[in-house]
């Protein structure tokens, strides 16, 4: 917990860590907090994204229709390099964890699981968006990934936190992917960086990425199917699980997108389930709309998560 740096600070922080920054027009007065009557800080972390996108930076500045920018406080492009976006609260982490976001303030060795948004992300964490794909395919150069351990190091630094003050969103939202590589990997890489001098050379000339995929937990994901489509309407049992297969199901035609991405296995999920296993050739009770190991991993291979028991 910290007061957030002012734009000044920052900056200095991030090119004592030896980062070139580039200062986007308007970036310093740059926020939601007027428009929200919500004052950013104290602050607690630091948490990265990928944008799902290329050549999105200007997107991150101005936001959406339905969510106004800046979408971080920093951007991070494959060759353009660090930008800064925004000052104060910016609209990038949403909805997170309670529970997780006290882990993140304690700094404990190993964050829970995530399965709530009763805490506002937005008021208390630093965001990163680095442009990337985040399919899997789509490569950080490790220059890219570089910077992105310098930019969360900085921060670390300047308010005299660990490693162990960074989160991936992926694990602090439930059904989150972003980023698309290990955050304990990263973490670590932060934490070799702490142990150098800023601006010095680095413990770990080269860093580079470890590809993570999501998880989705059998036991959960088959009490959710049984548990939701009889209980109120919207009732939700295993959020993050059941988004990824939802949006699995979706891609394949078997779901409509309405349906998807509430966290919610209901009814509907079951029929679209019971398609899948019948598409596999599954018949009778085999085919109930119930998941099973072995129709949840074909489906995860196909869409990028993987499924443990």
């Amino acid at each position: 917990m910290a007061t957030p740096l002012s734009a000044n600070a920052i900056v200095a922080a991030l090119r004592a860590e030896g980062l070139t920054v580039h200062e986007h027009s308007g970036w310093r007065t740059h926020n939601r907090d007027s428009a929200t009557g919500k004052k950013f800080g104290p602050v607690h972390g630091v948490l990265i994204h990928h944008t799902a996108g290329h050549g999105d930076k200007e997107l991150c500045y101005r936001g959406r229709s339905d969510l106004p920018g800046p979408l971080c406080h920093s951007w991070l492009g494959k060759t353009a390099g660090l930008w800064m976006i925004g000052h104060g609260r910016a609209n990038h982490a949403g909805g997170v964890d309670y529970d997780v976001l006290q882990a993140l303030i304690a700094e404990k060795a190993k964050l829970p699981p995530d399965n709530d948004t009763r805490a506002d992300g937005n008021d208390s964490l630093y965001g990163l968006e680095i442009e990337n794909y985040g399919n899997g395919k789509d490569p950080y150069p490790a220059a890219q990934y570089r910077q992105a351990v310098l930019w969360a190091a900085a921060l670390c630094r300047a308010h005299g936190w660990t490693e162990r003050s960074i989160a991936g969103h992926k694990e602090m939202q439930p059904g989150k992917i972003d980023p698309s590589f290990d955050m304990a990997v990263f973490r670590a890489d932060v934490k070799k960086q702490l142990a150098s001098k800023p601006g010095g050379k680095p413990t770990v000339p080269d860093p580079k990425p470890t590809p993570s995929k999501p998880r989705v937990d059998l036991s959960k994901l088959v009490s959710a199917a049984k548990a939701d489509p009889p209980a109120k309407q919207g009732h939700v049992t295993y959020m993050a699980g059941t988004n990824l297969v939802e949006a699995a199901l979706v891609k394949e035609k078997l779901l409509g997108k309405t349906y998807a991405g509430d966290g919610s296995f209901g009814s509907v999920t079951v029929r679209a389930y019971a398609a899948w296993q019948r598409r596999l050739g599954y018949s009778g009770r085999d085919a109930d709309g119930i998941p099973g190991m072995a129709s949840l991993k074909k489906l995860g291979s196909k869409h990028g998560f993987d499924v443990v028991a």
